[in-house]
């Protein structure tokens, strides 16, 4: 028997700012212009995972992570609902050798024939996220990432200590400006 479920994780993970092609969560940016995941993609690509080897939750979230050189990361609150739909339509289930009470998940025999019938979209879906890592050249440097993660944490944490005056908002949107601009110059 065939199933058909409606698959209702429509967004995937943001980052507090939104996102540029490598530094955001979600979307690839506004260059990119559609979703990295269309609406049930995901489920393809944790069955994929699954057929792999069993796997934590986290385990899947950290490989999806490195498929896509560090530029994108699903967020947890879309990871283990779909793990918990593709258990209830028994194509995923818990593994026997279970590790300090974090669910091992693997693919179970519905899972792999529900694969093996939809190959096709599998293998699509899989060849699309080889070629937005290739488009996007794996990400930039470690040091680069490591930079916009300091911006954006100093500036939520400015953020969040209340109100700005209205020269507060001056300097730190020139800071940016000029930031940016020199960023286009180099």
């Amino acid at each position: 028997m065939r199933h058909r479920h409606s698959f209702s994780h429509r967004r995937f993970a943001h980052g507090p700012f939104g996102g540029g092609p490598f530094f955001g969560r979600g979307r690839m940016g506004r260059g990119f212009g559609r979703r990295l995941f269309e609406h049930g993609d995901l489920r393809f690509v944790i069955l994929h995972l699954l057929a792999e080897k069993p796997r934590h939750g986290y385990e899947i979230i950290k490989a999806i992570e490195d498929q896509f050189g560090g530029m994108y990361s699903p967020s947890p609150g879309v990871i283990y609902p779909t793990l918990t739909m593709l258990e209830e339509l028994g194509y995923a289930g818990l593994a026997a050798n279970q590790d300090g009470g974090k669910k091992l998940y693997e693919l179970t025999a519905a899972g792999r024939a529900f694969l093996h019938e939809n190959r096709a979209t599998a293998d699509a879906v899989l060849a699309r996220m080889a070629e937005i890592t290739r488009s996007y050249g794996g990400g930039p440097p470690p040091e680069i990432r490591r930079a916009v993660h300091n911006f954006k944490l100093a500036l939520e944490l400015r953020l969040g200590k209340g109100p700005l005056h209205e020269i507060q908002v001056r300097e730190i949107t020139a800071a940016i400006d000029a930031a940016a601009a020199a960023i286009e110059r180099s």
